[in-house]
Formats: structure tokens, sequence, C-alpha cells
């Protein structure tokens, strides 16, 4: 039974005798052959090779990485080494095997001289079992095996996925909270009164939302508009805003906690990768010499540039999602459907959206290259300080292709965009968007909320269909070939192992990226959860549910539609806490600037408290906020419009010559449009709410990251505990063997 279990499979075509390929795949098994490799061949549309490594690697990897306090016991007692370390292994010297043409296994693979090489998913008692209760759709609020997923899986993936649950679990309580608050919106907020007055302006006349074909309009008119707005533009939002900044913090010193508590009983708390690597370095060329670690400055800056100009074009592709609303915008207000030109801006922020999501999909692709690229100039000394450049890098471009537009909706939308008589245009000639007269703040929820549901719907259904039906195909294609041998009996005793071989390479192949993938699609859902969730209180619910898909999706994509990965030791989720821990830091100057700049929350409160009826009259039954609309818009004299825009239509119920002025979105005199006092007491309001909210935010998580312990109390017992039996145990011998 056991000498049937192969540790790899090599998969191969079936080249030409004598032809390069075949030469170099026999010196290849040659080298393998000499380490003590058994080798098994089977035939069929291709070449298989199963190796199988020879017992005293192990045995070599044990000595070498021996329990320093178990040292006391029998050198010569070889405990049974776990699958998972096996593999690892055995993976480790099929990479570093160097044939004499001096090519190692991925020059080979890249010619085309093997295909592909992967470990067999077993009969094991634990993948039953994982099969059974982890990756089935009907356990999605069940708790998760990681014990058994890291003996199957390695230390890595079990991580992960520990990560992944942890994470949803208190996502559930961030959910719980951002659905208060946005049903709180909903039936508190509806009646605000800055909402009422909106819509009771049925004769403020707003000034053109463009040059060509757009007519005055009334403020009343975007009734349905603001009370939206103030569904999300509320109290409420800056209580959550803050609570999100706290519950991130808290979120990662309670994942410490519980990576610590899961990593002590796998004895890898104290576990040195750089010492495993050259072991294993060892066992596999006694001669092995280690590289040096090394530094270049002049790289660094290179690279650094080179960085820097990608992000530089990710902006720029930003810029280009501007001058498309704005021309888009520009397009719909001249069309013949009614419908569009009326809704033209609403209509220009979604198919903006949407494109945004095209250019996500796409730029990820040319980002992970340029990453790689600039990971290979960097020359890094081992495959984990590889990983950690490569993460920092593609998370960097990652985020501007993700958030460049959200930050240009949030933050410079409306704000840069001049005033009537004086627009700032693009090439002269289109003018850029401006906010709607109730706030910026619902142009960012619709953004957000187009991209989290396409992001999170298309991408999770792609992840399960592209595999399941490349896998469904996979298979079709290969049935033919068993009829044939079910008419000719004599051949039915084919081999054991050929089926299982066959089946485990008809599955989707995993690369060294198939969980970082997983990692990065995680984390970037994590800044969309916390870094705008000011504007989109609904965030946290959205990731919670696609979540509990999520989990399940990537186990029954790992057990059932791919093959195994090659299982990887860690004791943490790695460079990712600190990735982590920086999008905490972001996500409280995120909220802190959309309350103080996109929302309309400070400006309300400045009028509230200085220029309200309340202060300036004795009225008590009077809402503070009464007169805040007319407050907040300037008044604009039409004989001051620029040249070439055409005084727009009239609407029906006045005369044309009545209308002398409009109203737009600003706080502007109506003599010089100079700044009024009141826009420099509200930016002052907004700086001193934006430092406050920051320094105080920043503080509860210094507070909150001390407050709770990094290690829990029990593992630090059971450490001390160990390490006093162990001396115990030792001391006890060193005095039976003197009595001796």
């Amino acid at each position: 039974q056991d000498e049937e279990k192969w540790d790899f499979v090599l998969v191969s075509s079936i080249h030409e005798a004598g032809s390069e390929k075949e030469i170099k795949r026999k010196k290849f098994l040659d080298e393998l052959s000499k380490k003590g490799f058994t080798i098994k061949k089977i035939e069929d549309k291709k070449l298989f090779y199963g190796v199988r490594a020879p017992k005293q690697i192990f045995q070599k990897y044990q000595w070498l990485l021996r329990n320093p306090d178990s040292r006391l016991q029998n050198p010569n007692v070889h405990h049974d080494i776990p699958v998972t370390t096996r593999i690892r292994i055995v993976n480790f010297i099929l990479q570093n095997t160097m044939t004499t043409d001096l090519e190692k296994l991925h020059d080979l693979l890249k010619k085309k001289v093997f295909e592909a090489t992967f470990p067999l998913h077993e009969k094991e008692d634990v993948r039953e079992f994982l099969k059974e209760k982890w990756a089935r759709w009907r356990d999605i609020f069940c708790q998760q095996p990681i014990e058994k997923i890291r003996c199957y899986f390695g230390e890595k993936v079990a991580l992960y996925f520990a990560w992944l649950g942890w994470y949803t679990y208190l996502l559930g309580i961030a959910a719980a909270a951002g659905l208060v608050v946005f049903v709180a919106g909903i039936t508190v907020f509806n009646s605000s009164q800055v909402s009422k007055e909106i819509c009771e302006a049925s004769n403020t006349i707003m000034c053109p939302l463009c040059d060509q074909n757009c007519p005055f309009w009334l403020l009343s008119d975007t009734c349905t508009y603001a009370k939206v707005t103030h569904m999300i533009d509320n109290e409420g939002t800056v209580l959550f805003a803050m609570f999100m900044a706290i519950w991130a913090t808290v979120f990662l010193e309670l994942w410490k906690r519980q990576r610590a508590t899961v990593v002590t009983n796998w004895d890898l708390y104290r576990w040195d990768e750089e010492e495993e690597e050259l072991a294993m370095e060892l066992i596999n060329n006694l001669q092995h010499e280690p590289r040096q670690y090394q530094h270049s400055y002049f790289r660094s800056t290179i690279i650094l540039l080179l960085v820097l100009v990608m992000i530089a074009v990710l902006i720029g592709i930003a810029h280009a999602l501007v001058i498309y609303r704005v021309i888009a915008t520009a397009l719909f207000t001249q069309s013949d459907v009614e419908f569009l030109r009326e809704q033209a801006n609403t209509m220009a922020v979604m198919t903006g959206a949407v494109l945004h999501y095209i250019t996500i999909v796409i730029m990820t692709k040319v980002n992970r290259r340029v990453a790689l690229y600039l990971c290979d100039l960097e020359k890094p000394r081992t495959f984990s300080q590889r990983e950690n450049n490569f993460t920092v890098k593609i998370f960097t471009f990652q985020f501007f292709t993700n958030f460049s537009s959200l930050i240009y909706i949030a933050f410079f939308l409306g704000r840069i965009n001049g005033h009537p008589g004086n627009y700032v245009r693009i090439a002269g000639k289109w003018r850029l968007e401006e906010c709607h007269p109730s706030g910026c703040i619902t142009d960012l929820f619709i953004q957000m909320a187009i991209i989290m549901v396409l992001k999170q719907t298309i991408s999770n259904v792609m992840e399960y269909l592209v595999p399941w039906i490349t896998h469904k195909l996979c298979k079709k294609q290969q049935r033919p070939k068993k009829r044939s041998v079910m008419l000719g009996e004599e051949e039915e005793a084919e081999d054991p192992c050929k089926r299982q071989w066959l089946s485990n390479y008809e599955l989707n192949e995993v690369n060294m990226f198939s969980l970082f993938d997983e990692f990065l699609e995680m984390v970037i859902q994590y800044s969309f959860t916390t870094i705008f969730v000011a504007a989109f209180p609904l965030a946290p619910l959205l990731a919670f549910c696609n979540n509990l898909f999520e989990i399940r999706l990537d186990a029954i994509k790992m057990m059932r539609l791919c093959r195994r990965m090659v299982p990887r030791k860690a004791n943490d989720i790695g460079i990712w806490l600190q990735v982590l821990e920086a999008i905490g830091i972001l996500a409280v100057i995120g909220n802190g600037l959309i309350i103080a700049i996109t929302s309309d929350f400070i400006p309300m409160q400045v009028y509230k408290y200085t220029y309200s009826p309340c202060m300036t009259e004795n009225s008590t039954g009077m809402d503070c906020l009464t007169g805040y609309i007319n407050h907040s818009l300037s008044v604009f004299r039409i004989q001051d419009f620029e040249p070439h825009t055409e005084v727009p239509k009239m609407l029906l119920d006045f005369v044309r010559d009545e209308i002398k002025e409009c109203r737009y979105r600003d706080y502007r005199n109506t003599s010089d449009y100079s700044y009024t006092v009141q826009f420099w007491h509200i930016f002052a309001a907004r700086l001193a709410f934006l430092i406050l909210f920051e320094h105080v935010a920043l503080c509860i998580k210094l507070i909150a990251a001390w407050y709770v312990p990094d290690v829990p109390q029990s593992v630090k017992n059971e450490f001390l505990h160990r390490k006093h039996s162990n001396l115990r145990k030792e001391l006890s011998m060193m005095e039976y063997s003197t009595e001796v």
C-alpha cells in the first residue's frame, strides 16, 4: 500500500525519439535517479512520470530541523513526516535540481519539455472529511475545520482560511451597525429640514447645468435626489465612520490574538523560515553556498522611479474617466431621448462607474505583469522575500487602479469647476462636472454601489464558473478513451495509478499566485469596506454576504476543481498584516476627509450654530436649519454669462425678460463673485474637524492596540509550562546519568 504512494507527478507530451526535448527530459530524470528518487512511467495520450523521494531525504530533514527540546530523545527514532512537509521538500528538490545543461525545472517547463508538475490529491480520510464537511454550500454558516485544512493543504492555506473566517465573523458586527445606520437614514432622516426646503423651493431658479440646450431649472425638481442624499449624509454616518475606524484596529488586534492561539498548537510559534530554506538547500546539494543578502541604492532608486511612473499612468487613467464623464454629460444633454436629457448627469456617473469597473479588470492584468517585472529587477534573495516585494507593489498599483476615480469624486468633483460666467473647461470647450445641489456624496454612493456589486458578483461568478467549465470540458475530452478500453477485456487490468494521475491531470492547474490572488481580492475588499464607508454604509453588509460565499467557493475550488496546491509553511499571514494596518490608517484619513469635505455635515453645523435663525433671533419652536438652502446658494446675474454660452431656454411659467438671475451652489459675493466670509468660516471648520477627527480616531486606535494584548495569556502560560517541564526533564536526566 505505502509503496504505491507517489509524491509528485510530472507530465510531458510524447516527443519523438532522439529529439532535443526528449534528451532534456531524460537528463532531468537521470539527475533525479542519482538522488535516489524512484520513478514510474505511465503512457497514455501524454507521458506521466510519478516520482517518490527516498526515505533518507526526510530523515536528513528531520535531523537538521529537529526541535532543540527533543534532542534528548534517541536520534534514531523517526516519526512519520506529515504529507504536507513531504510534498514541500520534494517540490523544493524538483525545482532546484539542475541538469548538466544548467537548466532547472522551470526552464524545462518554459521550453515545453514538461507540461505540468503537481502533487496528487490522495484518497485520505482528511480529504474525504474536508469534501463532506467543508467544501459544501450547505455548511455556509458552520465553523471551518482549520486543523484539518492544515493537515491537507499546509499552514499557509490554513492561515488564509482562519483569517478569512475571522474577518467575516467580525464583519458581521460592522454589517449590523451599517444596516442600522442605513435604516435610521431611511426612517429618521427622511423628513429632514434641508430636503423639505429643497422640495418646497418651487421658485428658486437654478443656473443651467451645461452650455447648450440646457434650460434653467427649479430646485424643487430634485426633491427625490435630496431625500436620497439625506439618507446617506446625516449625523449617523459620522458616528458610523468613527466606529469603522475603531473596528479596523480592533479587528487586527483580535486577529493577532486569534493567530497566536491557532499557531501555538502547530509548534510554529518560533519557527524560522530561513533556517528551513538553508536545510532544504543542503539536503538537495551538500556543496551549496547560500546567496548573500544584497542591497543596491541605485537599483532601489530605479525601481522607485518606475513605480512612480506606473502610479502616474494609473492616475492618468482616472483623469481619462473624468474627461469621459464630462463629454458624456455634454452628449447626453444634446440627445433626442428625453429621459437621457433629463438624467444626463446620473447616466454619465453610472456609465462612468461601469467603465471604471472594466478598466479595473484590464489594469489588474497589466499591474501583475509590471509588478513581476519590477520584482525580477530587484533580484530578491529568497522566495518569501520576492513574494513580499511583489505583494507591496501589486497592492499599491491595485489601490490606485481601484480608488483613484473614487478619490476624484469624493474630494475634487465640483470643487475645481469654477462658477457661472467663469467655468473651468477641458480643452477650452467642455465644462467640468458639478456636484448635485444637495451634495456630492450621492455620486460617491452610486459609484461605490456599482463597483462593489459588480466586482463581487461578476468576479465571484467568474472565479467559480471558469474552473468549473474547464474541468467539465477536460473530463469530456478524456472520456472516449475509456470506452475503447472497455471493449478489449484483456486490457482491463490497468494500472490503479493511471486513473488517479489522469483525474488529477484533468483538474485546473494552480500556480504560486493562486492563494495570493485570493488574499489580494479580500484585501482590496477590506479597503472598500473601511476607507469610503462613510459614503456607503452598506459596504460591510455586502462584503459580509460575499465572504460567506467566498469561503465555500474557495474551498470547493481547492478540493474539487483544482490540482493540489504545494503546501507552504507559515506562522503568520506575512506582509499582508502590514498592508492591513496601512489600510486602517488610510481608513481614518479617508473617512475624516469624506465627512469634512464631501459631506454637507460641516456647512450645516456651521450654519446651525452661527447663521441660523436660532442664533440670530430667539425663535425656539423653529428648526435650526431653516433657511440653510437659501444661505448655501449664491446669486449669478444672467448678463454675466460667457459670450459663447447661449442664454438658455426659459421655464414655462416665466416670461423671458423676467429672469435676471439664477442660483448656483457656492459661497460667493454677487458683485464680483469672490468668496464670502461664510466660505472661509466653513473652510476653517472643515479643517478643524478633520484634524480633530483624525487625532481622536488615531488615539482611540492606539489605545485599542495597547488595551488588547497581541498574545493571549493562555498561550504565554502554555509556553512557560513547556519550557519549565523541558528543563526539569533535562535536569533529572543529568542527575540520573551522573548517578549511573
